[in-house]
This record gives C-alpha cells, structure tokens and sequence, in this order.
C-alpha cells in the first residue's frame, strides 16, 4: 500500500510547496476575482503582472494532483482486492475527464488574462495599478443542480394561483354636470329664466372579462326624463343603456348581443370629443339614438384603418325596449387614416311603433355622413344627415329633414382647448319648409387631469316657423323661438 501511496503524495507535496511559495511570495495571487469588471482590481505587490502566468501554472499543478491523490487513495482497495479490469477502465476514465476539465479551466484562465492585459495595457513608466484576475462563473454546473436557465424555464411554466373573477372586473363612470343661467322665449316674450346646479348624465359601467373571447358589460345611465305633453325636462330616470354578452372572434369579427353602441352616434361623438357640452345634432333632434336593444356585428379590417358595425335591433332606443312586429336595421363604414376620418351610415325600420294592433303607413330611413381631421394641435369636422319619415311612421303624410354639424376645437396649451360648433336644422321640409333650427355654442375647456374637464360654455338656439323638441327642451313657437344658456360645464370620467 505504501507503494501505491508514494507517487500521489509526493505529487501532492511537491504541488503544496509550490502553493505555499505562492502565498509567501505573492499572497493575493491565488484570489480569484469572480464577475469582476474591466475596472476591478486586486493588488498583487511589485512583480505580480511578470508571475500571472505562473500563478496558473501552479493552480493546474494544485488541481492535477487533488485529483492524483483522490484517485490514488481510491485505488487501494482496488489493488488489496484484485479489482477487476473493468474498475480500472472506469478509473482510467475519471482521469481523463479530471484532465480535459482542467486543462479546459487552464485555457479560459488563460484567455482571460490575456483579454485583461489587453483591456488595460499600462505603459512601463506608469503601470502602478494592480493586475486583475477575472475569472468568470464555472461552466460546468455541479451534478444534481439545475442550471440558472433550467430554473428560468420551470418558474415560468410553474402553475400560477387561479385568478379571482374581480381580476378581471373593471368599474368605469362617467357624469355630465353644469351650473348655469339659461333663458327662454318664444314668439318674443319670455317664458322662463332661471339659474341652477344640473347633473345631465351619470354612467356607471362594469365591464367583465370571461376569457380572452367573451365579456360582459353593464351600464346604467341616469338622464333626465321628457314630458310626454310638453317636451320639457319633468325629472331623472334610471336607465340601462348597455347590456350586453360580447365574443371577440377576431378583431375584424365581434358580436354583441343585448343593448349596446349603435353604429353611427357613439362614432361621431368620439370624433367631436365634446358630448359633455351637448350631444350630436341627430342625437340632440331624436333623428338618431347612441344605444339600442338587438344584435351587433363591428370589426376593423386593413390594419385598424377601415371599420364597420352593422346592427339589427328594436328601433324604440335603450329606454324603449318594445316588441314589433319587425325590427330595424342600422349600418356604418368608416376609414381613418393620418388624422383623416370619412364615415357613411344608414338606418331603416319602423322605430318599435309596428306594434301589435297599431297601424304603420311609412318606414324610417336616415343617411349620415361625416368628415373631420385631428391632428394634436386642433380638430376640424363636419356632420350630414337626411332624414326621411322618422317623425311620420304612424302618419299618413309623408315628410323629410335633413340638417349638418361643423366643429372645431385648437389647443393653444397644454390642458387648455378652445372650442366652437354650428349646427342648421330643416326638421320638417315638406310639412312645414319654412321652419329651421340653428343651434351654436363656443368656449374655453381646461382639463386639469385626464379624468377632469371644466369649461366656460355659452349656447345659443333659435327656431323659426314652429317648434322643435331637442335635448334643452323644446324651442320655438308660432313664429319663433330662443334658448340662450351661458355657464360651467363638466365631466369627470373613471
């Protein structure tokens, strides 16, 4: 045995020595600097840069014979025992791997070396700064331990907690609100004045998302209620103006079923930007309706630039979801592009008044166009419409409106708009071709949060030859009519 002893120890001892000289001599040369950078540095003393190669030159010695003295006291009970060849093939083996692993951490101790040298290359005159020895993390990971990619990999295939069905639950609103004077005359005499705090609209949605293709969304809507005689503002009512089950297809194919956006009064509002002063002219004239009971069909095509929905609903609006005897149909196609918006939409039913045992003499069609560009600095756009028959379903006389919208909107400064429109209404041109409506307001908008708007607001409406019932009442007479509002207007949003 203690033959077989002798030339490992003697190996091991020889290579101690060495290691030892290396501490006495050059203490911190057998530091090994691990992940250091160009800049890290450890100090050797005088003459450490001129014995780096050396340093590795013992450090393979060292490894060679751990590795010697391990096989060789593995190899006694080998020669006690006769072990057979096969045991000393596998030995043979073990050698030659311990060899290529260290030869291999040789050459990358090498490398780096020489890759610090260059890094640094201090002229003979001025190189005072120690010598750095980087060596980079083992690539040879201990048998039994994952590699950082393979932990990587099972955390993010790891199963997550189930989410709860708040997750992916959201809680939107909106409120319509102003505080101002109005004044109203018809045929040159006043009829009413007064000043006064007004909430218009409060929206509260929820909005539940099933999976990446079915949702659900909610909105009540708190707006005031018209008298049946008169046309005026009697109260406020609550209403569902949204409820609908939506399977998201694909975005160029997306269904929903229930009370949801019409086609066309949802998509000029988004373009104006300012329904918190006062809702579009179809919509303001009950030419148009914004939400309505039946089956929707919508998608973008063409990389988002074209857009389309196409609706079969109840005709009578959210508030009115009546049983016909028929339903109606509403479409719109859009295109947007660099700031450009063109739209042309279309509507034809009987409104819900087919009911049962009631009498219908004509359907109600109406063509919509729109036109606008927006760009950051301001917004410039137009509405069109022609209306055929929408106040004359359950009338024998046949009649037609039409009417237009322009606006606008510059913002000179951050958080500050300035804002106009003009709208011109014939609401009976045949029954009553004399009568018209013009309608206009202007002013100034500060928003000091995105969920914030606050403007100072003034309105003007005149209607001549008759009268006509909008959003502010009706207005007008047997000659004439005014309504003139001036005050704050706002809305927060969440």
């Amino acid at each position: 045995m203690s033959a077989i002893l002798c030339p490992p120890i003697f190996m091991f001892r020889n290579a101690t020595e060495n290691l030892e000289y290396g501490f006495m001599t050059h203490p911190p040369i057998t530091t090994l600097v691990l992940g250091a950078g160009r800049n890290a540095s450890v100090r050797h003393g005088p003459v450490a840069r001129s014995r780096t190669a050396g340093s590795s030159m013992r450090l393979e010695t060292w490894l060679l014979a751990s590795a010697a003295l391990t096989l060789g006291l593995a190899m006694v009970p080998a020669s006690a025992t006769a072990a057979p060849k096969d045991a000393a093939a596998q030995q043979a083996e073990e050698i030659r791997l311990l060899k290529e692993q260290v030869k291999a951490l040789t050459a990358r101790l090498d490398s780096q070396e020489a890759a610090s040298r260059a890094a640094t290359a201090p002229d003979a005159a001025t190189a005072k700064a120690p010598a750095v020895l980087a060596v980079a993390p083992a690539a040879v990971v201990a048998p039994g331990v994952p590699s950082p990619e393979k932990i990587e990999v099972a955390a993010a295939n790891a199963p997550k907690a189930p989410a709860k069905w708040y997750d992916e639950t959201k809680v939107t609103g909106r409120i319509y609100y102003n505080m101002s004077e109005i004044r109203r005359e018809v045929n040159g005499l006043r009829t009413e004045e007064g000043t006064g705090f007004a909430i218009k609209r409060v929206y509260i949605g929820i909005d539940h998302k099933f999976n990446d293709v079915y949702s659900a969304n909610i909105t009540t809507d708190v707006a005031p209620v018209i008298g049946p005689n008169d046309g005026n503002i009697v109260g406020n009512g609550l209403y569902i103006k949204k409820a609908y089950l939506e399977a998201k297809l694909d975005p160029a194919f997306i269904v929903r079923l229930g009370a949801a956006d019409t086609p066309w009064v949802p998509f000029v509002e988004n373009i104006y930007g300012y329904r918190h002063i006062e809702n579009t002219i179809a919509d303001r004239t009950s030419f148009a309706t914004s939400s309505d009971w039946g089956l929707h069909m919508l998608g973008t095509l063409a990389g988002g630039i074209v857009s389309y929905q196409a609706s079969v609903i109840n005709g009578g609006g959210y508030r009115q979801p009546k049983f016909s005897q028929s339903v109606d149909y509403e479409g719109r196609v859009s295109a947007q592009y660099k700031g450009f918006t063109l739209g042309l939409g279309g509507y034809s039913g009987n409104l819900a008044k087919d009911t049962y045992g009631s009498e219908t003499y004509h359907t109600a069609n109406r063509v919509s166009a729109l036109a606008a560009y927006q760009n950051p600095m301001f917004t410039v756009g137009g509405e069109y419409f022609q209306a055929r028959n929408f106040k004359q379903v359950t009338v024998p006389s046949p009649d037609k409106a039409s009417g237009y919208s322009l606006f606008g909107s510059v913002r000179p400064a951050p958080k500050w708009s300035v804002f106009a429109r003009y709208d011109h209404m014939r609401p009976s041109r045949e029954g009553l071709p004399s009568q018209t409506g013009d309608y206009g307001n202007f002013g100034v908008q500060f928003s000091p949060t995105q969920i914030v708007d606050l403007a100072l607001v003034y309105k003007h409406e005149k209607v001549d030859g008759g009268t006509l019932s909008t959003s502010n009442g009706t207005i007008g007479g047997s000659i004439d009519g005014t309504y003139d509002e001036v005050g704050l207007f706002g809305q927060v949003r969440w």
